[in-house]
């Protein structure tokens, strides 16, 4: 059978990282790629201002023991990291119950091998790309410090760094100093450290104009500010999107379209259930002392991402739907925090800088939605990565190819079927 004749006409919905790294790997296997964005090329979203992290360390889904009740405590605190606005909403509250239900220690069991496999496969291709780009994109492999404020913390990360060296991730438990050692271009209060040697980050703006070039490269179109408003179907199988923009045909069609994906598939009568969590960053073009590795400051939840000569600075998660409005009092919790453990930063290093906004799509379990759907044939998700869009995306494009063109899947997608909740 030629390459040729196995070619089809794939429609990618969403031009973020995930859609990128999914038109890189269809057209690379030889399939004629359309990528439709309802935005234009010009364009921001969590693809772009998020921590630029690559995070083997993150095995451990959303939904975990313990989250519940620190999701209750927080929501009451707007300055929090998790912070759910209240509304009377069906799907909200479906959202919630299946979170509960997912927090326990059998489903983190369960899916921290998986989410181990994708981040260390994913970080490989992240190499790969570098190798072959020069690494115009900035990847750095010095890894990630989770950085303690208390004893407390360092005790309950300790913990975690032992679960990550029983399923083969590298994990130190340090002192301030060691952490001082490994990073001494920045002065940190704290009682210590857990160091993570494979955590890797990068620059997302320049990643992404990486990606977007190589597939316009190879062949990929692209249709900016067209929005799907239905479909043609029939019998089973999708023939065409109708869009802003008139009909778009395919062979094939694949779901990326982060927050906004599941009411693209809600005329088919497919449920996804999914919720937006807006997140902020401020990145700081020249801060007082720059970083040589990527923190996360556990307390807080926030992540601070050194990118060239400049600092950005971003966490919280908050539940508001399609709302991409910037709440000031979200944004203070986090620059509040850098003193606290960076003590040469102040918040008037923030004053003026401005504040990006991004909605990460969070299922239920904290698992990404990667995988055909059973009623459609023809129509694979690759959708819900929540704070790991960035970091899993090599690995989604890879699987939805192998999706695509009848080859085995390199990963066990159960935990990741699309329909596991319909």
């Amino acid at each position: 059978m030629s390459a040729a004749w196995k070619s089809k006409r794939v429609v990618i919905l969403g031009a973020g990282v995930i859609g990128l790294c999914c038109a890189r790997e269809l057209v690379a296997r030889g399939h004629r790629v359309t990528v439709v964005e309802r935005l234009p090329e010009d364009r921001d979203g969590c693809s772009f201002g998020n921590a630029g992290m690559i995070v083997p360390s993150h095995f451990i889904p959303l939904a975990a023991p313990g989250m519940t009740a620190r999701a209750l405590k927080w929501m009451f605190n707007r300055k929090s990291p998790f912070y759910i606005r209240p509304r009377l909403s069906a799907e909200l509250i479906g959202w919630g119950v299946r979170f509960m239900r997912a927090a326990n220690a059998d489903h983190v069991a369960r899916c921290a091998p998986v989410l181990r496999d994708l981040s260390l496969a994913s970080r490989a291709l992240y190499e790969q790309l570098a190798d072959e780009t020069d690494n115009d994109f900035g990847l750095v492999r010095r890894g990630l410090l989770m950085l303690c404020k208390s004893q407390h913390a360092l005790d309950d990360e300790a913990g975690v760094a032992i679960r990550a060296r029983e399923l083969g991730v590298a994990a130190e438990v340090v002192s301030a100093v060691r952490a001082a050692e490994l990073d001494p271009d920045v002065r940190m209060t704290i009682a210590g450290a857990i160091y993570f040697p494979l955590d890797c980050h990068l620059t997302p703006l320049r990643l992404m104009a990486t990606l977007l070039r190589l597939a316009c490269a190879a062949g990929v179109q692209f249709q900016w500010q067209t929005e799907v408003t239905g479909w043609r179907h029939d019998r089973g199988r999708l023939a065409a999107a109708m869009t802003t923009r008139g009909e778009v045909e395919a062979d094939e069609f694949v779901l990326a379209g982060g927050s906004w994906s599941p009411a693209t598939v809600r005329p088919l009568g497919l449920k996804l259930p999914m919720q937006a969590g807006k997140g902020y960053s401020l990145t700081l073009p020249r801060p007082r002392q720059l970083p040589r590795l990527c923190s996360i400051f556990t307390e807080a939840r926030v992540a601070v991402t050194p990118m060239g000569s400049a600092l950005r600075i971003g966490g919280t998660m908050e539940l508001s739907g399609l709302d991409e409005s910037i709440q000031l009092e979200r944004v203070a919790g986090i620059t509040e925090a850098v003193p606290r453990y960076f003590p040469d930063f102040s918040t008037e290093d923030f004053r003026d800088v401005p504040v990006w906004r991004g909605l990460r799509p969070c299922s239920p379990d904290g698992m990404p939605y990667v995988g055909r759907f059973a009623r459609y044939a023809n129509l694979i998700a690759a959708t819900g990565h929540a704070m790991m869009g960035l970091s899993l995306a090599p690995i989604t494009g890879k699987l939805v190819a192998q999706l695509l063109s009848g080859e085995k899947p390199s990963h066990d997608l159960t935990l990741l079927n699309p329909d596991r909740f319909s």
